[in-house]
């Protein structure tokens, strides 16, 4: 116990200061570092390596709706910018610019990639031509430049990694059923793979994307009930399409423009992740995006070591065989008990330890990260067992999840009962809105929280605005937010 204590005295009590305990856990399991530039930070190899495994997840479900994926030049030229007013306007503060190359002064200045929509929207009017060409689905994956002010690694900084989906189609019924099946895809992707239960809707007006006709998101609830916007889908209309002259001969023999989408999401997923599950203890990762989903840990005296390794050795071969990412950790040179705590604390789903007593009556002991049950299982049935208690630990985690953002939830009728509510208790609440942009003003003014959306489905229509008490038009998420 007092080695317990000694191992994670080192992070900050989530009930004492949540951000410190977010900077304390990804420091001490070794997810990232500060980079020397201001913003930035470098993925090490378990936090890209989660990236790289919902990546690859993600990509497979775009590929299987038709998408296919191709790269866009990281220098956007500024003139891009000014053909679609919106848009500028609302990136403008965080482009950094290219000025000079080589020596010289550019004669047009080059901003560096916030996001692909002008790029794609000059690349598409030269490729296409005719309604043969559409539907048009490409996703990039790329990295970004959002010249921050406030940063925080994971969930918003200078630069980080992303895709990009952007999509050109004949017409408006069409393009916004691709707006919505990406957002259902980012949602079964959230709540299946990362156990992070998310609310899906649509965005008011003054939260939506910069040249957006109407863009939908998922929203997640973190511990400290702050929210996180984790992902977002845009119906583009023919906003862009019109700013860079992409039409098409339709199927009448009439030129038209294509209507647009673009849909993404972002490193953000991995301090989303973090915040949801981790606890006291440190990171607590969903098996399923874990780059090592079981740790087999060899106990006993040095007489039996090389007993206990030789099985220890085959029943690693065993689970990589069944598709189970595993680590061995044989250091002489550290306890049992330290190695505990050291996964523990890097989130590893599974545990196995293997001792002399365990060879004897060929068994193994598993414990779980999330629940922090303790079984004793036949070797001969290992596999089956590990495999079971990754499957549990998932489906523990998103119920675990769920029920907390459900118990952080509250209906409110009136500003007053709204500011109550977020001083005294986290999380997000349900209040009618009459449409005004005022009134929307207000609420953040005099709260701290933003509108998350406008949500797909709410347990009960509020009749009122939260604010002027006048019929609602519809029943808002509200609540503070990364």
């Amino acid at each position: 116990m007092a080695e317990d204590k000694q191992f994670v005295k080192e992070i900050t009590p989530q009930s004492e200061d949540f951000s410190r305990w977010y900077l304390d856990v990804i420091r001490k399991a070794d997810l990232m570092s500060y980079s020397p530039v201001r913003g930035c930070i470098v993925f090490k190899p378990d936090s890209y390596e989660i990236w790289e495994l919902c990546q690859r997840e993600l990509d497979a479900r775009f590929k299987e709706t038709g998408h296919r994926n191709a790269y866009f030049p990281l220098l956007i030229p500024e003139s891009f910018f000014q053909k679609e007013k919106e848009h500028v306007e609302g990136f403008n503060p965080e482009l950094p610019w290219v000025t000079e190359a080589a020596g010289e002064k550019l004669e047009e200045r080059l901003a560096i990639r916030p996001t692909s929509e002008t790029m794609f929207g000059h690349m598409y009017a030269e490729w296409i031509h005719s309604y043969r060409d559409l539907p048009l689905k490409i996703n990039q994956w790329a990295n970004v430049v959002r010249w921050e002010k406030r940063t925080q690694p994971f969930l918003r900084t200078s630069e980080f990694l992303w895709q990009e989906g952007h999509t050109a189609h004949e017409d408006e019924e069409d393009a916004r059923k691709e707006t919505m099946q990406m957002l259902e895809i980012y949602k079964t992707f959230v709540e299946d793979f990362l156990a992070i239960p998310v609310i899906a809707g649509k965005k008011t007006p003054s939260e939506k994307f910069a040249g957006a006709v109407d863009t939908f998101s998922i929203e997640a609830m973190m511990k400290d009930g702050k929210a996180v916007q984790a992902g977002t889908s845009h119906y583009m209309g023919t906003n862009f399409a019109v700013a860079f002259d992409i039409k098409y001969l339709d199927r009448d023999n009439q030129q038209q423009f294509v209507h647009t989408t673009s849909w993404g999401v972002t490193t953000r997923l991995i301090g989303a992740m973090i915040m949801v599950h981790g606890d006291d203890r440190g990171l607590v990762l969903p098996p399923k995006v874990a780059p090592t989903q079981v740790v087999i840990i060899p106990i006993g005296p040095p007489k039996t070591r090389d007993q206990v390794l030789a099985r220890t050795s085959e029943i690693a071969q065993e689970l990589k065989q069944a598709g189970i990412r595993l680590k061995v950790d044989d250091r002489p040179d550290q306890s049992p008990g330290w190695k505990f705590n050291e996964y523990e604390m890097r989130g590893i789903p599974v545990r196995i330890e293997l001792g002399p007593r365990d060879m004897e009556k060929g068994q193994a002991v598993l414990v779980s990260r999330v629940s922090g049950e303790k079984k004793i299982v036949d070797q001969s049935n290992l596999v089956a067992e590990v495999q079971q208690m990754l499957e549990d630990n998932q489906r523990q985690m998103f119920e675990k999840a769920k029920a907390f953002r459900d118990s952080n939830f509250a209906a409110v009728d009136d500003l007053a009962q709204m500011k109550q509510f977020l001083e005294q208790q986290r999380g997000f609440v349900w209040a009618g809105w009459c449409g005004s942009a005022a009134c929307e003003a207000q609420v953040k003014e005099e709260t701290g929280a933003t509108s998350r959306n406008i949500p797909f489905e709410v347990p009960e229509e509020k009749p009122v605005c939260v604010v002027c008490q006048e019929k609602a038009q519809h029943t808002v998420v509200f609540g503070r937010a990364y």
